[in-house]
């Protein structure tokens, strides 16, 4: 709840059989995730995967070690047959990515959230007992634009840590440096990387509800994390593609509200 408040409330509306394990899901995710930020040796971090990696292992041999996320993972697992490769990905994803560098273009970090956030949505869809080829191509484009929104929500905190992962080839395109993020620059140049990589996002999020009419509705509760994305974008739009517009660092009140509507119209 403290952590991944958005997935929180998102998991709150999917059926009761299924919201134990989301929760669980949720936690686990936020381990490899929260490493990045919680390290300053890089090996330490490869340590604490490497934990992960061996609990994954453990869990599918049904010997969970003694660590509530894992215990309850197991369990998971065990109720929904979850995929092993999709943790195995996750984890192999926030790996690589623990070297503090810049995505090389745009196609790099959607590769990142294709691994990591879609991954999770795959698991969604499993422990609700969704397998489905539209579903999956939805959960793709979704998890896309997930990873985008989160790397441009992440961009202020980044850059007060000296540190900016935005693609270097829409950076290059503009003439923006690294330098004009971390110094918070508001020209138009910067606002437009925003615009481009923000752009991006939408276009997964069309891509994925134009297979809307073909996706099972048992699949929709999964997606209601789109509902987060449209309302940050629709912030971006409003404030012209400032990144460090101070509105875009508050959390919505009215997500609640929005996610309860979103659930009540069937649609994602």
């Amino acid at each position: 709840r403290k952590r991944d408040y958005e997935g929180f409330l998102c998991s709150l509306l999917l059926p009761v059989e299924s919201r134990t394990s989301a929760f669980a899901l949720r936690a686990f995710n936020m381990y490899p995730f929260q490493i990045k930020d919680s390290i300053t040796q890089k090996t330490t971090g490869l340590m604490r995967m490497q934990f992960w990696r061996e609990a994954v292992e453990d869990i599918y041999c049904d010997n969970p070690p003694h660590q509530p996320v894992a215990a309850e993972l197991w369990r998971a697992v065990k109720r929904h047959n979850l995929t092993k490769m999709w943790f195995m990905k996750i984890i192999d994803e926030r790996e690589k990515n623990l070297d503090d560098r810049a995505y090389r273009n745009i196609q790099e970090l959607e590769t990142y959230s294709e691994n990591t956030q879609s991954a999770l949505l795959y698991l969604t869809l499993e422990m609700l007992g969704v397998r489905d080829i539209h579903a999956d191509h939805a959960a793709s484009h979704i998890g896309k634009a997930q990873g985008i929104v989160t790397c441009l929500r992440a961009t202020p905190y980044h850059s007060t840590r000296q540190k900016v992962f935005l693609p270097m080839d829409i950076c290059m395109l503009h003439g923006v440096s690294q330098e004009d993020f971390i110094r918070g620059k508001q020209e138009k140049n910067v606002r437009d990387v925003i615009y481009d990589i923000a752009s991006q996002a939408h276009i997964h999020l069309e891509d994925a509800r134009s297979f809307s009419k073909k996706v099972p509705v048992k699949a929709y509760p999964a997606f209601f994390c789109t509902v987060a994305l449209d309302d940050y974008l629709c912030n971006m739009r409003k404030v012209d593609f400032n990144i460090f517009h101070p509105s875009l660092q508050k959390k919505s009140t009215l997500l609640p509200l929005h996610l309860y509507i979103r659930s009540w119209k069937k649609t994602y």
